[in-house]
């Protein structure tokens, strides 16, 4: 069943990221990756806003922030335009971080899809990208 194959596919996947990033000396999830590559592209971003750009939950990604607020990686302020709202933006060991730690996840891609040839590889990401997108689309007219 998709759903099945689709969860081994995940879990392999959050095992090779971070068994790949802890033997490059990192201590940091898939989700910290995201949350810290959404932050790079978009400094003073709310943290709502990093929750929907890496299509996490809004309401835990706070607990994520916080902890890498607590490594030193991001820094948080209230939103001078919005007081309910909290700005985050990496720090100058957050960007060190990111950049030494994005060169390893790079890599590790193609180990996730090792098993296919290059053909096959680009038709599965094509078909998981669009299937990822309409489903995507499906949610937010649910809401």
């Amino acid at each position: 069943m998709a759903g099945h194959l689709l969860r081994r596919l995940h879990q392999h996947s959050v095992h090779v990221f971070q068994l790949r990033t802890r033997e490059a000396g990192f201590d940091m999830t898939p989700v910290q990756f995201a949350a810290m590559s959404a932050i790079q592209a978009r400094p003073g971003i709310d943290q709502a806003t990093v929750a929907a750009t890496i299509a996490y939950d809004r309401a835990t990604i706070g607990g994520v922030i916080d902890r890498l607020e607590q490594k030193g990686w991001v820094a948080r302020e209230v939103s001078k335009t919005d007081r309910r709202a909290k700005q985050v933006r990496l720090t100058e060991m957050g960007e060190a971080i990111l950049a030494e730690a994005a060169p390893v996840v790079r890599d590790l891609q193609s180990e996730l899809t090792s098993g296919l040839d290059p053909e096959e590889r680009q038709t599965f990401l094509k078909l998981a990208g669009k299937a990822a997108a309409h489903l995507a689309e499906e949610y937010e007219r649910a809401r």
